[in-house]
């Protein structure tokens, strides 16, 4: 990934959201003084992921994966490849490969990333704990469509309900992040309405 068009999103993002400034300055020292910041073995202080927070067209629905090894429902996501070059690329990717919908795109108009987030992963096997420093990004579905799930990281993957959401106990994080990207559909959605 390019080191510089991530610490330009990270700028705009910053401009928009001052209350995340301790949290951007996890990103910026990784960003500046990491050798190899987006490396999945780079433990501290931790590595750069990219997830999406999925949404049926219609914003009604939330598609969520539960993550076999944390145990805990999680929005798609993971590492960048070799020859990515952006954060959302790496989102929409992620997103694709976990759940097998077609028509996945990015929301034309949300802010990129829509969220950032540290939050910590626990040790496992050989790799020891560390922290991700995840991109988020707004993806919208053509509809709440049929899943297939990659059992590689996951055992289940469903659409949700808003309503449903309060009785999964998702993390503080991605709680913020479905807010933001409810809100922009919600947005999105009264503007286009005032226009009929």
């Amino acid at each position: 990934m390019n080191r510089s068009a991530v610490s330009a999103e990270l700028a705009r993002y910053a401009r928009a959201h001052p209350e995340d400034a301790a949290v951007l300055a996890r990103f910026a020292r990784l960003l500046d003084d990491t050798p190899a910041p987006f490396a999945r073995d780079q433990y501290q202080p931790g590595h750069l992921t990219c997830s999406a927070c999925v949404l049926d067209d219609a914003g009604k629905h939330v598609l969520l994966l539960h993550h076999a090894r944390l145990d805990r429902w999680l929005q798609p996501g993971g590492h960048a490849e070799p020859g990515e070059t952006s954060g959302e690329a790496v989102a929409l990717r992620e997103a694709r490969e976990e759940t097998g919908i077609a028509g996945l795109a990015l929301h034309p108009n949300a802010p990129r990333p829509l969220d950032v987030d540290v939050h910590a992963i626990p040790a496992f096997g050989a790799e020891p704990a560390h922290a991700h420093l995840d991109l988020r990004y707004l993806v919208l579905a053509p509809e709440a469509g049929a899943i297939t799930l990659s059992a590689a990281e996951s055992s289940d993957a469903r659409w949700f309900a808003w309503d449903e959401l309060a009785a999964l106990d998702l993390d503080r994080g991605l709680v913020r992040a479905l807010a933001k990207a409810r809100a922009r559909l919600s947005a999105a959605g009264t503007r286009a309405a005032s226009r009929s």
